[in-house]
């Protein structure tokens, strides 16, 4: 009975590391990260000032008292009482919702219309080339029943 040796621990993250697909999730980091900088420069620079222009840019400052007195300090910290800070839960909601708007209509919809068009154009190649296939083999099949005929009509003349 041979005992089967086991990979070390090296040759198993050696492995793991040569799988495409680790190569792949790194890439896509990379480019997610410098994606973030230009979907919140888009945010902050163009969206915040109109929705500020509205309302207000900050919703921090929104809170509600459950327990009075509240008093609160500029750095943030309770002195007494019980704050809600719902201001701080709407602004991070809109945030989200604002990125998540603009990563949708500036970069998924124009690409997932860009990757239709190009299937489009790929069905319709292959769809040309099936036809003519079709056609072509429409051909090959009258010869081979006009070279039956003849060999029918040549055996018969005999």
């Amino acid at each position: 009975m041979s005992a089967k040796k086991e990979p070390s621990v090296w040759q198993g993250f050696k492995a793991f590391l040569m799988r495409g697909n680790v190569v792949d999730l790194a890439v896509a980091v990379v480019i997610g990260a410098a994606f973030t900088n230009i979907v919140n420069s888009i945010v902050k620079g163009i969206i915040n000032p109109v929705v500020g222009a509205i309302g207000t840019q900050s919703l921090d400052n929104y809170s509600s008292c459950l327990k009075d007195p509240c008093r609160v300090s500029a750095d943030g910290t309770v002195k007494s009482g019980v704050p809600i800070m719902w201001g701080s839960v709407l602004g991070a909601t809109l945030s989200f919702v604002i990125t998540a708007a603009v990563v949708y209509f500036l970069m998924v919809l124009p690409m997932s219309k860009y990757l239709a068009r190009q299937a489009a154009k790929k069905a319709a190649r292959e769809g040309t080339k099936e036809v003519v296939d079709v056609t072509e083999l429409e051909v090959l099949k009258e010869i081979r029943d006009a070279l039956v005929a003849q060999r029918g009509a040549g055996h018969g003349e005999r």
